[in-house]
C-alpha cells in the first residue's frame, strides 16, 4: 500500500510538470472511448466510463474533448484498441505490471521489452508477478473533502476495506466488486471524488536502496511516457531522502 501511495504521489507532482498535455488527453480519450464502446456512452449507467470522465477532469480535460471521445465509440472510424497487461522485474527485481491499450500488440510488446532490457530487467509472463498484487477497488478525494476520521468513519459504513489519508488527501480501498457502490456513498456525503477505479496494490511493498529506487523511477517515468501505456505499478518503497529529492 505505501508503495501505491508514494509512487502514485510522485508521479502525480512530476506528471503537472513533465507530461505534455496533448499526450495526457490522448490516454484519456483513447480511455473514454473505449469505455463508452464497451457498455453504455451514459456515465451514469457504465461504471468505466464514469471513472474515465473522473479521471479527465481531474487533469481539466475540456467538456468537448470528453464528449467527443464519447461520440468516438459509436462512430464508424473509431480504432479498435487491445487491452494488454505486461508483467516484469526491473531494477533490483522488483514486480512491476503495465496496463496498455494498442491497436499494435507486437509493436507496444517490443518497445516494453526493450525499455526492461535497458534498464537492467526482464519483461516477464504474463501473471508472473501479478499474484504479489491485489486487484482492488480505489478512490481519491483531496484534502479539503473530509477530515481523517469523518473519511475512515464514511468509508467503512459504505464497505471499504482501508483508508490513506495524508496531507495529499484520502486514499479509499475496497473489493473490486464494491467500487462503484462504496464510490456512490462516498460521493453523496463528500461530493464527487478525484478518481475511482481499479488498481493493483502491492501486498507487501519493497524497500529498495536510493540508486535502485532511481533506476526503477526512470523506467517507470519512460513506460508512462508510452502513447499505448495507460497504468504503471509497482511493489516497492522509496526512502523519505528520495522521496524528497523527487519532489524537488
Amino acid at each position: 500500500m505505501a508503495g501505491h501511495s508514494q509512487f502514485k504521489n510522485i508521479m502525480h507532482r512530476k506528471g503537472k510538470v513533465d507530461a505534455v498535455r496533448s499526450k495526457v488527453f490522448s490516454k484519456l480519450a483513447r480511455e473514454i472511448t473505449v469505455a463508452a464502446k464497451m457498455g453504455m456512452p451514459d456515465p451514469n449507467m457504465n461504471p468505466r466510463l464514469r471513472a474515465a470522465i473522473l479521471a479527465a477532469r481531474a487533469e481539466n480535460m475540456p467538456k468537448d474533448n470528453i464528449q467527443r471521445a464519447i461520440n468516438k465509440a459509436s462512430g464508424g472510424d473509431s480504432e479498435n484498441y487491445e487491452e494488454i497487461r505486461y508483467e516484469g522485474y526491473g531494477p533490483g527485481g522488483v514486480a512491476l505490471i503495465i496496463e496498455a491499450m494498442t491497436d499494435n500488440r507486437n509493436r507496444t510488446a517490443s518497445d516494453i521489452r526493450s525499455y526492461f532490457t535497458k534498464s537492467g530487467g526482464n519483461l516477464a509472463e504474463t501473471g508472473a508477478v501479478s499474484f504479489m498484487f491485489d486487484r482492488v477497488g480505489f478512490i481519491e478525494f483531496g484534502p479539503e473533502a473530509a477530515s481523517a476520521d469523518d473519511m475512515l468513519e464514511a468509508a467503512i459504513e459504505a464497505g471499504a476495506d482501508d483508508v490513506v489519508s495524508s496531507e495529499n488527501g484520502h486514499e479509499v480501498y475496497c473489493e473490486q466488486t464494491s467500487l462503484n457502490e462504496v464510490t456512490k456513498a462516498l460521493e453523496e456525503k463528500f461530493g464527487e471524488p478525484k478518481a475511482s477505479k481499479l488498481v493493483w496494490k502491492p501486498q507487501t511493498p519493497v524497500a529498495v536502496d536510493d540508486e535502485t529506487g532511481e533506476k526503477l523511477m526512470r523506467l517507470m517515468e519512460t513506460l508512462e511516457e508510452h502513447d499505448d501505456v495507460q497504468n504503471v505499478y509497482g511493489n516497492f518503497e522509496l526512502s523519505d531522502a528520495l522521496m524528497q529529492k523527487m519532489a524537488g
